[in-house]
């Protein structure tokens, strides 16, 4: 069989994106006998039905959408390799970082900190975006900060930089407040914090662990929206539940090779990806990327993560990126 096309895959793909040919043929801007004789080609060259067609619909047979899928991540890949071969012919390298805006939790400045001190290090840009997986699927970013569950991940290499289970925020003079770990049932018959129904009854941090303070409730949350505690609560780790997102983790594009002779991009992303060492501090921290959200936990954050972060660097956490002039 002949090597396929990319104009025929993206063709194919407008038919499977809108199951019109004319709606297709319109967003291609060609006419659809056209397209049509181009879909029936594709169909002869790999032998199998693509589209089951009525009179009155258009749907994707099961070969259809296996095409779909693999198409999609080859013209990705194909768009891919242009945009990183034109970075590459710049005469400024520099390594791409694409991350969610305030996706770091606070926790960037650290990681630069100890990858600026690596001898490979190139500078970084970062660019923010809804996608940063996307952006490193399509090539616009070279190294990315995100948290997906695995099925997310297809065509990247990833590494967890950190991973957070919740913990029950309880007062200081609580039965259980000595206990090493606990599980929900030991929370049975408590007041537990849980999401309010109406928006606007969420509470703040603050007002929420003042209520735990004296005894109205207990909570159970990320340990980051604990930080710092007051000298009146306990945090006891929960044993029987799940981080309650994604693990933070560090991609990068799976085809990437390590061999010899690595080009500055490539040793900007492995120095990059040494940076991680930090994750100890971090864990000390208890932070996670991404992590304040009203919708999922109920509470509007007293302060930011970034600012609960800096504090904690100032308090000589970990050792502050250089100035820059």
């Amino acid at each position: 069989m002949d090597r396929l096309e990319t104009r025929e895959l993206a063709y194919f793909l407008a038919v499977a994106d809108e199951l019109h040919f004319g709606r297709a043929a319109t967003r291609l801007g060609i006419v659809q006998p056209a397209l049509s004789k181009t879909v029936r080609q594709l169909e002869r060259r790999l032998g199998v039905t693509l589209f089951e067609q009525t009179s009155r619909a258009v749907a994707l047979t099961e070969a259809g959408r296996v095409l779909s899928r693999e198409a999609r991540v080859a013209l990705e890949a194909v768009s891919a390799a242009a945009l990183r071969t034109q970075r590459a012919g710049t005469r400024d390298p520099r390594l791409i970082l694409a991350m969610k805006p305030g996706g770091d939790a606070g926790l960037l400045p650290a990681i630069f900190a100890a990858y600026e001190r690596e001898p490979e290090a190139l500078p970084v840009e970062v660019v923010f975006g809804a996608g940063p997986s996307r952006m490193l699927r399509e090539g616009q970013a070279d190294a990315a900060l995100l948290y997906a569950p695995p099925d997310e991940l297809g065509g990247l290499d990833t590494e967890t930089l950190l991973t957070e289970a919740p913990v029950a925020v309880l007062p200081a003079s609580h039965p259980l407040a000595q206990r090493a770990s606990l599980q929900m049932a030991d929370l049975a018959g408590e007041n537990l914090h849980r999401k309010p129904a109406d928006p606007g009854a969420m509470k703040s941090i603050s007002e929420l662990m003042h209520l735990i303070a004296l005894g109205r409730k207990v909570a159970v949350l990320p340990r980051v929206l604990t930080r710092p505690l007051r000298d009146d609560l306990i945090t006891v780790p929960m044993a029987d539940l799940p981080p309650g997102r994604p693990p933070a983790r560090l991609a990068r594009p799976q085809h990437v090779p390590v061999g010899r002779g690595p080009s500055p991009r490539r040793r900007g992303r492995h120095a990059l990806q040494r940076g991680r060492i930090v994750h100890d501090h971090l864990n000390r921290f208890g932070g996670q990327f991404d992590i304040a959200d009203r919708d999922t936990l109920g509470v509007e954050p007293s302060a930011s993560p970034a600012i609960r972060y800096n504090q904690y660097l100032a308090g000589g956490g970990i050792a502050r990126p250089p100035a820059r002039p």
